[in-house]
């Protein structure tokens, strides 16, 4: 079959929808009794360190509720260069139980300011080559301002106070750095 054939043969077909969704008995989202507005979905703020590659997809997926029309993401990677010298890879060291503490914060923070519903945080630890994600945070909120201002708090708070430290690998050199917003790190 030529591919004239191929994508002719797929227009004709006559595709039938169904007027309505089939019924699901003992759906999750409408216990019997209750209508969908009267269900509460718990709210989750999911924190992972890990030196595996990060998916956006399944990241993206831990945040979508029902409840929300907007999911906001912020994905940080590896550039190729910084200062005019050429980056092979970044590597990620942190100090896990401050940090996740420090995590945690941001999200109870974040709570506090906007009506958000879940809140994932990845951060990669290792290596990261060039084009890999070191970083995706994901909020889901019922309006898309809520989500995307968490979002940028949530970046901007973890440089500035979560115990990450990077080094850079250059192509002819590394060197360790630590946020440059992180003030507690060193007393400079």
């Amino acid at each position: 079959m030529s591919s004239s054939d191929i994508s002719s043969s797929c227009f004709n077909q006559e595709t039938k929808l169904p007027l309505s969704p089939p019924l699901v008995e003992d759906s999750a989202f409408e216990p019997p009794g209750k209508d969908i507005n009267e269900v509460e979905e718990k709210s989750k703020d999911i924190i992972k360190f890990t030196s595996e590659q990060l998916s956006v997809d399944e990241v993206s997926q831990l945040v979508i509720s029902p409840f929300c029309g907007a999911i906001s993401l912020f994905v940080g990677t590896t550039r190729n260069n910084f200062e005019g010298k050429k980056v092979i890879s970044l590597e990620y060291e942190a100090y896990l139980p401050m940090a996740e503490n420090e995590v945690r914060k941001i999200c109870s923070d974040i709570r506090k300011k906007w009506p958000v519903k879940h809140i994932a945080v990845f951060h990669r630890l290792g290596l990261v080559p060039v084009s890999e994600a070191s970083i995706i945070i994901a909020v889901s909120s019922a309006h898309r301002t809520a989500s995307l201002e968490a979002v940028s708090y949530a970046i901007d708070t973890l440089k500035a106070k979560v115990p990450i430290w990077k080094k850079e690998m250059y192509e002819e050199s590394s060197s360790w750095k630590r946020n440059k917003e992180c003030f507690w790190a060193t007393n400079d």
